[in-house]
C-alpha cells in the first residue's frame, strides 16, 4: 500500500505565524496529500487568511475546546494512512517527511520524529543532554521527560486505534501522556537530523 500522509494543524488565534508552518509543509520535497488545519475558536484574521492564500488546506472549525480536540478531530477527518502532527508556530525542513519515510523503509515502525533545532525569543538556543532522543525502546527514557515533540511526528493512522487519541481531559502535556501510551507497546523510529524547527517563548 501506498504511503499517504495528511498534516494535522491545530491553531488559536495565530494568523501572524500560521504562513510559515504552512509555508514550510507546501515546500517539502516528498509532497503531502492533505494539509489539514482545525481552527479553535480564532478570532483573528486565520479563516481570511486560509480563503486568500492557502485555497489548497481544509480547515475545519471548532469552537475554542483546546488543541487534544483539535488534533482529535483533524485526525479523524484525515483520509490517509499516516498522519504528521504540526504545531500552527513551528516549521519543517524541506526534507522533513521524505527522510522520514526513507528511514521507515529501513526502520519500519508505527511512529517516526526528528531531531529539531529550538528557537526561543528568535534566538537559537542549545537543548541539554538530558533532553538527547532517540529510537527503540524510549519507554523508560521517557518516564523522566518528554523525548518527543508533535511537530516531529509522523505516526501511522493504525497506531491510534490501538493507543487511543489525545486525551481531551488533560490541561497539559497532553503529548506526553500519548507518547507513553505509544513507548509503552513500540519501538520508534529516530531521524537523527535537525529537521523540525520548534519556536517558543512566545
Amino acid at each position: 500500500m501506498k504511503s499517504t500522509v495528511s498534516v494535522i494543524i491545530p491553531t488559536y488565534n495565530r494568523a501572524h505565524c500560521l504562513p510559515r508552518a504552512l509555508d514550510s509543509v507546501l515546500k517539502q520535497s516528498r509532497d503531502v496529500d492533505e494539509i489539514i488545519v482545525i481552527d479553535d475558536g480564532s478570532t483573528d484574521d486565520t479563516q481570511s487568511l486560509l480563503k486568500q492564500h492557502y485555497p489548497q488546506v481544509m480547515r475545519l472549525y471548532q469552537p475554542n475546546r483546546g488543541v487534544s480536540a483539535a488534533r482529535n478531530q483533524g485526525i479523524s477527518a484525515a483520509q490517509t494512512n499516516w498522519i504528521a502532527l504540526l504545531d500552527s508556530d513551528d516549521a519543517w525542513h524541506p526534507q522533513k517527511i521524505e527522510k522520514q519515510f526513507n528511514a521507515l523503509a529501513i526502520k519500519p515502525n508505527p511512529l517516526c520524529h526528528t531531531n529539531e533545532i529550538w528557537i526561543r525569543r528568535g534566538v537559537r538556543v542549545n537543548p541539554m543532554k538530558k533532553h538527547r532522543k532517540g529510537s527503540d525502546k524510549l519507554f523508560d527514557r521517557s518516564l523522566e521527560r518528554c523525548l518527543i515533540s508533535p511537530s516531529s511526528a509522523l505516526i501511522q493512522r493504525d497506531l491510534f486505534s490501538v493507543v487511543g487519541l489525545f486525551d481531551e481531559t488533560l490541561p497539559a502535556c497532553e503529548d506526553y501522556d500519548l507518547w507513553l501510551r505509544v513507548t509503552a507497546q513500540f519501538e520508534t523510529t529516530f531521524v537523527d537530523e535537525a529537521l523540525t524547527i520548534k519556536h517558543g517563548g512566545h
